[in-house]
């Protein structure tokens, strides 16, 4: 039995005579709930491909499970690891019929239909997240937010061990980022789900991760808990702009607070 869902040993990969992401190193104990932040360009995205295996390794290992997942085939992949991508599919067909498409990795050979275990699944995380009452709306006919939800009931459909989401607050308002973010919450504490998300909002990461890895051009800068990573002089450093870090006075978090260049203009005068 591996301690660690996710295991990144000196990884380097990325694009050929372009950028590569390169020395990445750490591992990711289950039932953890994991960010990777940084800048614009840090490697954030490519690493994300390197962990999918949609871009193939230059150096170094990922295992996943223990197991590496560079030689592993697709439906293997699948079975253990569900990907939400930043850009949801708006596909002309129903939600149930998008959700249920998260059982294709466990299809037999010759098995055209789903069984109704495929749909008792489908049911059950669509009500786990909210969008059984839209079943039969089309998805190019849901709000962003409903499309990240049903993006969501799919991925848990294919019953994973890790949940990898780029970017699912990207382009939403603050309460449907706290929605998005509260259901991840409780998959991760309740049913033990690990996850690995990209975001962009070091509050958002602070507030709901208990690991994060910060990246800078295309290296990793540091890693640990949000109190090790969201120091005021990493910020700086990484995303050079001037931060103050205190924390939340409710959860204890870290929160991150912006200072204007007027301000900052003001108190040197």
């Amino acid at each position: 039995m591996h301690q660690n869902i996710l295991e990144i040993k000196n990884f380097t990969c990325g694009y050929q005579n372009k950028f590569v992401i390169e020395g990445i190193d750490f591992q990711l104990k289950k039932a953890s709930f994991a960010g990777i932040v940084g800048p614009n360009g840090s490697g954030k995205t490519t690493l994300f491909k390197g962990i999918t295996a949609e871009l193939p390794g230059l150096k170094g290992n990922i295992l996943l499970d223990g197991q590496n997942i560079h030689k592993m085939n697709f439906k293997q992949r699948a079975c253990k690891l569900a990907i939400v991508a930043q850009n949801i599919e708006s596909p002309d067909i129903t939600v149930e019929d998008y959700v249920i498409m998260g059982r294709m990795p466990y299809h037999k050979k010759y098995q055209f239909f789903e069984s109704p275990h495929d749909f008792e699944l489908a049911q059950k995380y669509m009500k786990l997240t909210g969008v059984i009452h839209l079943k039969d709306k089309y998805m190019n006919e849901l709000s962003g937010g409903e499309q990240q939800l049903a993006a969501i009931a799919r991925a848990l459909c294919q019953e994973p061990e890790l949940l990898l989401l780029d970017e699912p607050t990207s382009h939403l308002d603050i309460g449907h980022q706290v929605q998005i973010l509260n259901l991840i919450q409780n998959l991760n504490q309740e049913m033990g789900l690990s996850v690995l998300m990209i975001i962009h909002d070091l509050n958002l990461a602070g507030e709901y991760c208990n690991f994060l890895i910060m990246l800078d051009n295309g290296k990793m800068h540091t890693a640990g808990t949000p109190e090790e990573v969201l120091d005021y002089k990493n910020i700086e450093e990484v995303y050079k702009t001037v931060v103050i870090t205190q924390k939340n006075p409710v959860s204890g978090k870290p929160a991150v607070f912006l200072v204007s260049g007027s301000v900052l203009r003001s108190q040197k005068a």
